[in-house]
């Protein structure tokens, strides 16, 4: 991905299961996930991301949101189960593929 995409865009380029209705209400489905590795590559968290992680569940120290983190380097995140939650919901003829597809192998 280009310097500066979001890990939104990064997720629709790579066809994870995402979706964008937030409205800033952390509800679209890649919105809060958790990044375990190359935190440190993201854009510097701004106040109105924390404004809306206020909102999310299971905050670690690991959180971003999809949306507002830009990429300065290589990252690998992992979808919350709120997040992906909020997929189900958006898209529940795509259920049962995606259910499959976050199973460990």
């Amino acid at each position: 991905m280009p310097e500066g995409s979001s890990i939104l865009d990064a997720a629709r380029k790579a066809g994870a299961p995402q979706g964008d209705r937030c409205g800033g209400v952390c509800a679209c489905s890649t919105c809060h996930v958790y990044v375990t590795k190359g935190f440190d590559t993201l854009s510097e968290i701004e106040d109105e991301e924390f404004d809306i992680l206020d909102k999310a569940f299971d905050v670690r120290m690991e959180s971003r949101l999809g949306c507002q983190a830009k990429l300065h380097g290589d990252v690998e995140v992992v979808i919350s189960d709120e997040s992906f939650n909020a997929f189900l919901d958006e898209h529940p003829d795509k259920a049962e593929a995606a259910k499959a597809a976050r199973q460990p192998k």
